[in-house]
């Protein structure tokens, strides 16, 4: 079932650096160090999302990588959404400190 405006702006508000796009899209911007870091995260991603068997719009440009999520079958964000969002970000945070 997918949140409502209201609970995706709550979620949202303890998501660094994730943001509402079109009302249908959570979307956030990594930027790293390199291309090659940008690439690793991307594996990292890939390994998350098919942990949870719901992947992510993913877009590289240069050492900017740009995740989109929304859950498609049901209409919108949802809590898998938000709980894929988070590990990204703890993802991220760990490449970060390796840095």
């Amino acid at each position: 079932m997918p949140f409502t405006l209201e609970e995706i702006e709550a979620h949202l508000e303890r998501l660094e650096g994730w943001e509402l796009e079109e009302g249908r899209w959570i979307v956030r911007k990594y930027v790293f160090s390199s291309f090659m870091r940008g690439i690793a995260f991307v594996d990292e991603v890939a390994g998350i999302s098919e942990a949870f068997n719901h992947h992510p719009f993913i877009t590289i440009d240069y050492k900017t990588v740009t995740l989109r999520l929304t859950s498609w079958d049901d209409g919108g964000i949802t809590a898998v959404d938000i709980k894929e969002a988070q590990q990204y970000n703890e993802a991220f945070e760990r490449m970060r400190s390796e840095d």
